[in-house]
């Protein structure tokens, strides 16, 4: 973990904070995997929310000068994960968030609080 994936995800957390995303979470996934350090889950309840949070996170991060390596997902998605590398945002609809329950699937990393990062 580096300040730099903090800085990450402080700023894809403070992007979906603003619009309206439910339950957002950070959870470090840096001491049990290699694929990055940090997962920030966050649910929205309509498509056009889904979309606002995926451009609000792409346009903060972009601004601060991080690219996404990849994209998954599109308007009509429910589930949208976008991959910068040292972390990995995952945008559900309140129903898929439920079905795949990536909390649990990760419970060996640990839940950050925003206000720490």
């Amino acid at each position: 973990m580096n300040k730099e994936s903090k800085e990450m995800a402080k700023l894809a957390y403070h992007a979906l904070d603003e619009k309206k995303a439910e339950d957002i979470r950070i959870i470090d996934i840096s001491g049990v995997s290699v694929i990055a350090d940090y997962f920030i889950i966050a649910s929205g309840s309509n498509q056009n929310q889904l979309q606002a949070m995926q451009d609000a996170v792409d346009e903060e991060l972009y601004k601060a000068g991080y690219h996404a390596k990849q994209i998954e997902g599109n308007q009509n998605s429910s589930w949208i994960l976008m991959d910068y590398n040292d972390i990995i945002v995952h945008i559900f609809s309140k129903e898929d968030r439920l079905f795949y329950d990536l909390e649990r699937v990760w419970r060996d990393g640990k839940e950050i609080d925003p206000a720490s990062i």
